[in-house]
């Protein structure tokens, strides 16, 4: 019996392990994306207790035992990169380095009617740019007291879960709201004129999730992805791509979009910096991101206090020191990953017209 026992859970790991792995944008298939963490976790645990409990001493046994460690080397392989045993992608930051930003990012959650925490938060971590996205117009009238500290602002107040607001230290030139691929769907794209005069691309996203209740297939979310992936390659100024993605670090999506993009993940090497869900300590994933072109190092990243949201906010502070990065920092697309990127937009019917501010 407990021979059956270990094999029947063995074989869900398997299955669980082996889904990503189908080129599907499905949302039930793209969901196993998710919790590579605590499938680790649970296929670790099951191996300790096969081993302790359970005498390996048949072919039968030895091979679910060999099963169950290569998918938990496998949901490894995917997590190692987001904690410190990896090298770090992203240098620190010279002491010395004279022009930084620091930037938040929240997805306030839009039935959340209490904005005192978020604005609180926001006094106490004085960023130059915060990026609010689920917000409407009752989180536009409350947040716009913020102008005191942060006078520029871009608002699109939308009651569909999706709407988004910059508010920024900094100038903002060349501002727009764009609405790369969904109808309903906004993004944010901007020139920031950081101290000094230097200017920054900054692409704020929160594409819609694959899930039962938002959409059928992923399709939309990662042409969206593809698109600002792109616009970034291109650039000519220092790139910043920041929001909810509603996509983990380490999915194949996310994976695509930074070889597309050649931007760097500061979380490689220094952790997770799980943002959802806030109400759900066992079940957390990074969904809140912020990239960035080599031309910054990392200040600092911290996970934020909970706001009363789904969501924690991240805070980042970088600094524009070209040069300190390693010149094969990040990740190259390949053929195969053209070529998805290249049916991604295909499929969603996106013209795959690039903001013009990046340049």
């Amino acid at each position: 019996m407990l021979t059956l026992t270990f094999a029947a859970v063995t074989a869900l790991l398997a299955i669980a392990t082996l889904m990503p792995t189908i080129r599907s944008g499905a949302w039930w298939i793209r969901g196993f994306d998710f919790p590579r963490l605590p499938l680790l976790l649970l296929s670790a645990l099951i191996l300790v207790l096969q081993l302790v409990f359970h005498p390996i001493d048949d072919p039968w046994t030895i091979a679910v035992v060999i099963v169950n460690a290569a998918c938990m080397l496998w949901q490894a392989w995917w997590i190692i990169p987001y904690t410190r045993m990896a090298r770090v992608e992203v240098e620190d930051a010279p002491a010395d380095a004279p022009v930084r930003i620091r930037l938040m990012a929240s997805n306030v959650l839009t039935t959340n009617r209490n904005a005192d925490p978020l604005i609180a938060v926001v006094r106490a971590q004085t960023p130059d740019v915060l990026i609010a996205v689920e917000t409407d117009a009752w989180w536009e009238e409350r947040l716009d007291v913020l102008t005191d500290a942060l006078p520029h602002v871009l608002r699109c107040p939308l009651d569909n879960l999706y709407g988004m607001h910059v508010y920024s230290r900094l100038p903002l030139h060349d501002a727009e709201v764009r609405y790369l691929v969904e109808d309903d769907i906004p993004s944010i794209h901007a020139t920031l004129e950081l101290d000094g005069g230097r200017r920054v691309a900054l692409h704020a996203l929160h594409p819609r999730p694959p899930s039962p209740t938002e959409a059928d297939s992923s399709v939309d979310r990662d042409a969206e992805l593809v698109i600002v992936g792109r616009a970034a390659h291109d650039a000519t100024l220092p790139v910043i791509v920041a929001g909810d993605l509603n996509d983990v670090a380490w999915s194949r999506t996310t994976r695509l979009f930074r070889k597309l993009s050649g931007l760097l993940d500061p979380r490689i090497g220094r952790g997770m910096y799980n943002t959802f869900h806030a109400k759900l300590p066992g079940l957390r994933w990074p969904l809140d991101h912020l990239f960035h072109s080599k031309h910054f190092t990392l200040v600092g990243m911290q996970r934020l206090p909970d706001i009363g949201s789904d969501h924690f906010p991240i805070l980042v502070e970088l600094a524009l020191s070209q040069g300190e990065n390693d010149d094969d920092a990040g990740l190259e697309p390949d053929a195969e990953d053209l070529e998805d990127a290249n049916e991604a937009v295909a499929q969603s019917g996106a013209t795959d017209a690039t903001p013009d501010i990046q340049r």
